[in-house]
């Protein structure tokens, strides 16, 4: 499964820090990849360093040569806090979570649901507001059980 990057934050130097999809925040300094990777000491530059965008929810991008995976900072990066993950993104994380644990495409699953691949794909992005039948009918082909608590 990929941890997708929410949010991105430029810091001192060439840190940064990463709000994944599940709500953790990652430091990262790009001086550790240098002698690794020699053209990311062009990231010294901080105009430079500073047009860092995300890259879609999978990476970091300053140009055409100059980028990173958000895999490598959920892997190498330190937590720095958690944040409140709205529910839409929690339920989008979990939905993913278990489709991959079983193997499934979310084709597949749609055919399993009857809920268009289109929508299934929308739910695990966030981008959509799912009913409850619609969560129980995914919930059900996952073989789990849909509980709605207050924490």
């Amino acid at each position: 499964m990929f941890h997708k990057a929410i949010k991105l934050e430029l810091k001192e130097g060439t840190a940064l820090e990463v709000t994944f999809q599940t709500g953790e925040v990652k430091a990262y300094d790009m001086a550790e990849l240098f002698a690794k990777y020699p053209q990311l000491t062009a990231l010294r530059d901080r105009e430079l360093f500073l047009r860092g965008k995300l890259m879609g929810p999978y990476g970091i991008v300053w140009n055409e040569e100059l980028d990173i995976e958000a895999e490598t900072i959920y892997h190498d990066g330190n937590i720095v806090r958690v944040e409140a993950v709205p529910v839409g993104l929690r339920v989008a994380n979990a939905l993913a979570s278990a489709r991959a644990k079983r193997g499934l495409t979310q084709s597949q699953l749609a055919a399993l649901t009857g809920i268009d691949q289109s929508d299934i794909s929308k739910i695990e992005r966030g981008a959509a507001n799912p009913s409850l039948n619609t969560l129980d009918r995914l919930a059900t082909a996952l073989d789990m059980e849909l509980k709605i608590g207050i924490a």
